[in-house]
């Protein structure tokens, strides 16, 4: 039965494959190229314009009580976001359903899409941010918008919920919320936007088509899509992968060179191809049950307009010559850098505790190119190394480091991952970095008590060790950033973001960026956050990444470095991506490690 109705589905494709195509194509291009960097744009323009470099936890109440205007914008932006991804949506709906119906016009959409934005009022924003936080999961099975895909939880907040069975327990209540509602509201946009029902009506009715288990059927039709997807896209990527292979076993490099070029072009095309039909077929699943499209059988053949065809060709022909190009820089090894590996917290796979001589020792002997360590200044105004504001985790002492003096902390014992090492001064570990020719990352960690001549202690007893031996520093306290530049313009100083807002735009000499945030939009494209980064010569570091498809990953976005707790790890994903020894192993890597991923949670 249900194989029927997908069959019937991809029959309707068939006909109207152009029109879907360009329905989809459009919207992704002036996603990627027009909305995206605009509200990006807007951000960066209005916090430039208020000087502030920043935004973060931090800082947002000064923005609020300082830059009450700056703020003002930043939540009218916020609004004027939501209203465009349900504009987003409401062309999608009202697209797919004009195809069916043979009568879509651009004319007619862009009216119909402002019909609908007019009903809007703020109450209803309001409850449509709570909507769109809830169906996320489902609306990226339906439509891959970029601009949705920057809606996440930053995966340092997951790693951090995951560390106790208490947090964990929370995490995992959460998702389950927050997945029944987004089931029993899975209706509420198709009925705003083409049932014309108003916001808290739209809830309603969805909650009352959900009710006594009805929602199963939709959900396992959407279920089996997807794995239909994987399936079919799997194969294809086998095919085209056997393909190259055959080919690299043929004398002469510039004809492999060839058809791997256009075999990887293929990949990404057809891929896309793959997930605008899964899209429309998931679509017409969500409306069998509203009746608001009928989707009896039809027999007539659709003839496409020549100005269809003529815009559809644009479009492909952008996505082709841009993924050949792209493609060519890949395969020949432009965009493979090898960034620096940088040891997080000082160890490798769990080789030692962290920050501490023991685990610089070993850790040392796998010669990463940088080992990362915490400061935090103690009761006398010196420097410990450590990450924890507060030493019970590591020590069983419930008191924060500046509580006690440095001789107090460290007489005291760490313990973790079945390894125990006393903690130690700055001074004690710069001295074992310098004997060992271990280059470091410190970064300058901050409380509400520290003393007021920190960074400038920090700079007059330790600048000249940190410049003679090319160390980096970084905080993720701006202010940290912003004093020491003024303090010492000549020290490498790192502004460490777990958040993406806008372009890079700082007084900051590079940036450590949490890498969920530095995904690519595009299959084509790059981070815009690397990229403008590097038009400011100013490098971007990856963290934290142990993963070693995610290391290979942020070497195609091309980061400059992967701060990770397996080195080891890193040095072996960084020689197997740069190894080009057949250009079919490049195109595997490429689906396994930078295509498949983000399609599959897709």
């Amino acid at each position: 039965m249900i194989l029927k109705e997908f069959a019937a589905y991809t029959r309707e494709f068939r006909r109207h494959w152009l029109e879907y195509l360009m329905l989809f194509l459009s919207l992704d291009l002036l996603n990627q190229f027009v909305i995206i960097p605009l509200f990006r744009y807007i951000t960066t323009f209005v916090l430039q314009a208020g000087a502030i470099p920043f935004v973060s936890y931090q800082n947002i109440i000064t923005i609020i009580t300082t830059h009450t205007v700056v703020f003002i914008i930043l939540i009218i932006e916020l609004l004027l976001l939501l209203v465009m991804i349900y504009a987003q949506f409401a062309y999608l709906l009202h697209g797919v359903r004009a195809i069916y119906s043979k009568n879509l016009t651009l004319k007619n959409s862009f009216k119909q899409i402002w019909q609908n934005i007019k009903k809007i009022r703020l109450g209803s924003l309001l409850l449509l941010a709570l909507y769109f936080l809830l169906v996320i999961p489902f609306a990226d099975i339906v439509f891959r918008t970029p601009l949705l895909a920057k809606i996440q939880i930053p995966e340092f907040i997951l790693d951090y919920m995951t560390r106790t069975p208490i947090l964990l327990t929370i995490l995992i209540v959460f998702y389950v919320v927050v997945l029944f509602f987004g089931v029993r509201l899975l209706f509420t946009l198709p009925l705003m936007v083409l049932g014309q029902k108003k916001t808290r009506t739209a809830m309603k009715k969805s909650w009352q088509l959900t009710k006594g288990m009805q929602w199963w059927p939709i959900i396992w039709r959407l279920f089996l899509l997807a794995v239909f997807v994987s399936v079919i896209l799997t194969v294809f990527y086998l095919a085209v992968y056997g393909m190259q292979l055959l080919w690299d076993l043929l004398p002469g490099k510039y004809p492999a060179l060839i058809l791997a070029i256009a075999n990887l072009s293929l990949i990404q095309i057809g891929s896309e191809l793959v997930f605008i039909w899964s899209g429309v077929i998931a679509l017409f699943i969500i409306f069998a049950p509203l009746k608001i499209v009928p989707m009896e059988e039809k027999t007539a053949k659709n003839h496409a307009s020549k100005k269809l065809i003529s815009f559809v060709s644009i479009i492909f022909g952008l996505i082709v010559i841009t993924s050949i190009v792209t493609n060519i820089m890949y395969l020949v090894g432009v965009n493979a850098h090898a960034p620096v590996v940088i040891s997080h917290r000082g160890v490798d796979n769990k080789n030692g505790v962290q920050n501490t001589l023991e685990a610089l020792r070993k850790t040392a002997k796998e010669k990463p190119d940088y080992v990362e360590i915490d400061l935090h200044e103690t009761k006398d105004k010196q420097f410990i190394v450590l990450h924890d504001e507060n030493l019970q985790k590591l020590t069983g002492i419930n008191k924060a480091p500046h509580e006690l003096t440095l001789a107090e902390i460290t007489k005291l014992t760490a313990k973790e991952d079945g390894h125990q090492a006393k903690l130690v001064s700055f001074d004690q570990y710069l001295k074992e970095a310098k004997k060992l020719h271990q280059k470091l990352l410190i970064e300058v960690k901050t409380t509400p008590n520290d003393s007021k001549k920190m960074l400038q202690q920090f700079n007059k007893k330790y600048a000249k060790t940190i410049l003679q031996n090319k160390y980096q520093v970084q905080s993720l306290d701006y202010r940290v950033v912003e004093s020491l530049h003024q303090i010492n313009p000549k020290l490498d100083v790192f502004y460490i973001q777990p958040y993406n807002f806008m372009y890079p735009h700082s007084v900051a000499d590079g940036y450590s960026m949490e890498y969920s945030t530095l995904n690519s939009d595009f299959i084509w494209q790059d981070s815009d956050f690397i990229w403008q980064a590097h038009l400011q010569h100013h490098p971007v570091y990856a963290w934290t990444i142990n993963d070693e498809k995610l290391m290979k990953k942020m070497m195609y976005e091309q980061v400059d470095g992967l701060i990770t707790d397996r080195v080891k790890l890193a040095k072996k994903a960084i020689k197997e991506f740069q190894d080009d020894s057949s250009y079919a192993n490049r195109i595997l890597n490429y689906v396994t490690v930078v295509h498949m991923p983000n399609d599959l949670e897709a």
